[in-house]
């Protein structure tokens, strides 16, 4: 999950408290670029979640735009048969892999909208920002990319996956892998079987 971030860079050799350094410096940077970028003040993710409205424009956004991000990624996540609290990087939580993968795209997605919509003073910035993450989730095809890096994280040979392969399928202990959305029991059920 970490070479993902850091495309280009050997990160194999570096411990676990290294790497969360190295990507908190990287997150930080990024708030800094973008608060420069948008002309829009950034004093630290600050926000309380049960006083929405106590946050700033910035920080409504992000927990917004982190919320539709979770959501999308859970769905996905729970689509394939896999465990959300399976963590690798976050851990003892419900959702800890759903954290884990959303963190792979926050830098690209979330982060960008929520300063850019801040920066813009959008009205309504929650409903806005749900719209457009909406729009931005079904143009880029986030979940077709989900689908591929999640088979390719959780392979274990490093291959390059096409889009067939990340289509969706079944696991069938005789047969392997049979396509999904085929009805492949065929006995009809009469009201006189037990079900």
């Amino acid at each position: 999950m970490y070479s993902m971030r850091f495309p280009g860079e050997d990160v194999s050799r570096l411990t676990l408290q290294q790497l969360r350094g190295k990507e908190g410096s990287r997150v930080r940077a990024l708030y800094k670029k973008l608060s420069d970028e948008w002309h829009v003040p950034w004093n630290g993710r600050n926000y309380k979640p049960d006083d929405f409205d106590g946050s700033d424009d910035v920080n409504k956004a992000l927990s917004v735009a982190n919320t539709c991000l979770y959501g999308l990624t859970h769905s996905v996540i729970a689509a394939l048969g896999l465990a959300t609290g399976l963590g690798f990087i976050h851990v003892g939580l419900e959702k800890s892999f759903v954290y884990d993968v959303a963190d792979l795209y926050k830098a690209e997605y979330t982060i960008p909208l929520a300063f850019k919509l801040a920066g813009e003073h959008t009205p309504n910035i929650a409903l806005e920002t749900r719209k457009r993450m909406r729009d931005v989730f079904y143009e880029s095809h986030l979940i077709e990319r989900i689908v591929k890096d999640l088979q390719w994280l959780l392979s274990d040979e490093d291959v390059v996956l096409s889009d067939e392969d990340a289509s969706l399928c079944l696991w069938d202990g005789i047969r392997g892998s049979t396509t999904a959305g085929t009805q492949y029991f065929s006995k009809t059920i009469s009201k006189d079987d037990n079900v």
